[in-house]
């Protein structure tokens, strides 16, 4: 019979916050594949905690999860943890779960802190829809690709981000998203914890004045439906409706396609839109 594989979520910076379920389970599995060993050494110690360690990283996570998976065939549990929160939230545990779903093998999540959760639940920004972005990547294309995605996401937006790249990352979000609510996250659960709510351009302002320190997560309220619809009529101010028209039939579409999709563009009647393609 096959092992388990646990999910175990450790503290954000309390060690108050790990879980008596966390520690139990951490003592009684076989093998624990941790993010770091040098880190989460520290973690077992200060529980008491002797169970073997193995590193499970984003530059083994290939070629280990597949060491792992053998380990659960052979019938051992293994509990995953993170540097700090709950494993397959921006770390390599989402390619270890896959494997383990492929092989039939038993996954269960142990429940505790979560960073994202808990900026999201203090930031004061709207709660019931959001988008979690983890860090941005750091390749230009694909970077440029993401913040663009996000100028028209309604959802609140929860980005991580490093003290010595915040002011970057924020200088590029008030490039994109312009004067959007936020709140900067900052030490979650720890000493210095704070929440600074505010505007992305006011939050640029503060720490190009005052060093950035400690991990941050930023919040941002998403964008408003009716700011969405009134920036997408605002795009066809400057096209005449026969060019408008025109373009759409310039790729291809018949004049009744086209003017459908203008009416669409424009939120106007399909009827307002149609005397003008007699001429077209």
């Amino acid at each position: 019979m096959a092992g388990k594989l646990y999910l175990v979520a450790t503290p954000i910076g309390n060690l108050e916050d790990m879980t008596y379920r966390a520690v139990r389970v951490l003592k009684e599995v076989n093998l624990i594949a941790a993010e770091d060993t040098r880190n989460s050494i520290k973690l077992l110690n200060h529980f008491d905690i002797k169970t073997p360690m193995t590193s499970y990283h984003e530059h083994n996570k290939y070629e280990k999860a597949d060491e792992l998976v053998s380990i659960l065939l052979e019938g051992r549990d293994i509990a995953e943890i993170t540097d700090a929160g709950t494993p397959g939230i921006s770390d390599p545990g989402e390619e270890l779960v896959k494997k383990c779903y492929e092989a039939g093998i038993e996954i269960v999540p142990i429940p505790g802190a979560c960073a994202a959760v808990n900026a999201l639940i203090a930031s004061g920004q709207p709660t019931r829809r959001f988008a979690f972005e983890a860090f941005l990547s750091s390749d230009k294309k694909e970077r440029k690709e993401v913040l663009e995605s996000l100028k028209t996401e309604t959802r609140t937006l929860i980005i991580y981000e490093a003290p010595h790249r915040l002011t970057k990352t924020l200088k590029e979000l008030v490039e994109v998203l312009g004067e959007r609510d936020a709140t900067i996250c900052r030490e979650l659960t720890k000493k210095h914890e704070t929440f600074f709510k505010t505007t992305l351009d006011k939050a640029l302002e503060y720490y190009l004045e005052n060093e950035p320190k400690g991990e941050c997560i930023i919040v941002i309220k998403g964008i408003s439906k009716d700011t969405l619809v009134r920036e997408e009529l605002e795009k066809w101010e400057d096209i005449s409706i026969p060019e408008h028209i025109k373009m759409y039939m310039d790729r291809g579409m018949d004049k009744k396609e086209a003017a459908k999709l203008v009416a669409k563009d424009r939120g106007v009647s399909k009827r307002d839109i149609y005397e003008y393609t007699i001429n077209l």
